[in-house]
């Protein structure tokens, strides 16, 4: 092994022990299948796809041990275009994202914590008022629904999106 690649295993291991992010390396060959395949899709669409388009998908398994499996794609155009519907829906829906408190809900009911009463005995996240309060906001918003005697879960369809929202919103 040449002593850049020593170092750079050393520096890679250092990290590793003090919990420090790792460094990020340049995306090796075939790292970019989701890319390729999109592409690939997009040349076949032909001219209703020259704008481009995007995809997310996720194969994720919960602390509770569910599995979920999705991916949606969308044409530029379909995202961006005048015709792409509601936007006050879309907006109430990031909305409902943007607080401190929802976002540690969700985090908590994926988790497994199901009820109101569960996540009530939780510090931090307010009065059992302020709890449904935000629990109606997550739901109206689609982010949650309610599955019967006071428990909530992500729906499935919405377990992946959630995830790539969140990953797409960290620095």
């Amino acid at each position: 092994m040449d002593l850049e690649k020593r170092v750079a295993e050393l520096e890679r291991r250092m990290a590793a022990l003090e919990g420090a992010a790792p460094t990020v390396a340049a995306p090796a060959e075939g790292d970019f299948w989701a890319l390729e395949g999109l592409k690939q899709q997009l040349a076949q669409a032909g001219e209703a796809a020259a704008d481009g388009g995007v995809l997310f998908t996720g194969a994720v398994r919960l602390p509770t041990q569910e599995r979920y499996e999705w991916q949606y794609g969308v044409l530029t155009a379909d995202v961006l275009g005048e015709d792409a519907g509601d936007r006050s829906q879309t907006a109430e829906s990031l909305a409902a994202l943007g607080n401190a408190v929802r976002l540690r809900l969700l985090r908590e009911i994926l988790g497994g914590r199901r009820t109101a009463a569960e996540l009530a005995e939780l510090e931090g996240l307010g009065t059992t008022g302020q709890i449904y309060h935000h629990l109606r906001q997550l739901t109206g918003a689609g982010w949650l629904h309610t599955t019967g005697r006071g428990r909530y879960e992500v729906p499935g369809a919405r377990v992946v999106p959630l995830l790539v929202v969140l990953t797409a919103a960290c620095p």
